[in-house]
């Protein structure tokens, strides 16, 4: 039975997941050793929480945040400048068919959390959850 792959609403397939994981530790190591010759890239401390691989898994978008949420932007550009370093030594580290074009975004996770948080702390909504 064939899987319809391309149904609306449908999650990441395994494989999508495995090789996203893959390639958040290995662009974390990189990041953390101080692999990218960008001395600004290399004095931040950037966290990546996630990254999400294309379907076909020649994209990937990580998302990251700076260490304390302060510099995002900064980080952002350093990141962008530096994604054809990063790319490659992606492809030292995985074997993949093809090295997955990069793309960064910042991580709201913790702002959402923050904000759902919030919201079930109202009164009314405690009320109606309590009803």
């Amino acid at each position: 039975m064939a899987k319809n792959r391309n149904h609306a609403g449908a999650g990441p397939s395994q494989r999508q997941l495995r090789v996203g994981e893959l390639i958040r530790r290995a662009l974390s190591d990189a990041l953390a050793r101080g692999e990218v010759h960008d001395p600004e890239l290399n004095r931040i401390s950037i966290t990546v929480g996630e990254v999400r691989t294309s379907p076909d898994l020649r994209i990937a978008t990580a998302f990251v945040l700076p260490l304390g949420g302060k510099g995002a932007d900064e980080a952002l550009e350093a990141l962008r400048r530096n994604k054809h370093e990063l790319r490659r030594l992606l492809s030292k580290h995985l074997s993949l068919k093809f090295s997955p074009e990069l793309r960064f975004q910042i991580d709201d996770t913790f702002d959402r959390i923050d904000d759902t948080r919030r919201l079930f702390s109202q009164d009314t909504v405690r009320r109606d959850l309590d009803d």
